[in-house]
């Protein structure tokens, strides 16, 4: 009697669950819950083939030192991964860019701890609020990036901005097209990301 033994197929890669913990950029202010900056990461994820959940952990008006107080329950146990986006409110309310670093600093710090990958995501300060602060501000993200092991995209409204037909008419959140816009930017930086997740399952 003869036995021919087959290879068994390759497991299936085991789904990634991706956290974006931000403020109102992320939350979705003024737009649908599926036209929001994660579900639409999603949609196109899972496009391209990902296995992947797109966790909308942002909450509006808040600032990086409110992403801090609330991150370990905005960040569960079984997170593979966390897209970083914080710090557009410190810089409308003025907050001392030493301040909102520090807050960063700390989310960073304890992700890494907890060995979850991390890209951050990068703001620049309004042009009114004086040539010092702009300074000081934009300089929190290049700097922090360069201290902490993470995927670094330096603006997250680039292709965007603010006060654009890819605004709402409060000219500075994204509408529809521009939340669009905003994913097919940032779409390389998280495959990175999860890319570096794979690596990382595979130590």
């Amino acid at each position: 009697m003869i036995c021919l033994v087959f290879g068994l197929p390759a497991r299936a890669e085991a789904p990634l669950k991706i956290v974006a913990l931000g403020d109102s950029l992320t939350a979705g202010f003024g737009l649908p819950e599926d036209k929001s900056f994660p579900a639409k990461l999603q949609t196109v994820l899972r496009g391209k083939g990902y296995d992947v959940t797109v966790v909308n952990a942002g909450a509006s008006g808040d600032t990086a030192s409110g992403g801090l107080a609330r991150l370990d329950w905005s960040v569960p146990e079984d997170t593979d991964a966390v897209i970083l986006e914080l710090g557009a409110n410190d810089a409308l309310r003025g907050i001392d860019p030493k301040v909102t670093k520090e807050a960063l600093d700390k989310i960073l710090t304890r992700l890494e701890q907890r060995h979850i990958p991390v890209l951050l995501t990068g703001m620049l300060s309004p042009v009114n609020m004086g040539a010092d602060y702009e300074r000081e501000f934009n300089a929190i993200f290049p700097a922090l990036a360069a201290t902490h092991d993470v995927i670094f995209y330096p603006f997250f409204l680039k292709g965007v901005g603010v006060g654009t037909t890819l605004s709402q008419s409060d000219m500075i959140h994204p509408n529809i097209a521009g939340v669009g816009v905003i994913v097919i930017n940032i779409l390389p930086s998280v495959e990175d990301l999860i890319a570096r997740v794979r690596r990382a399952r595979k130590q």
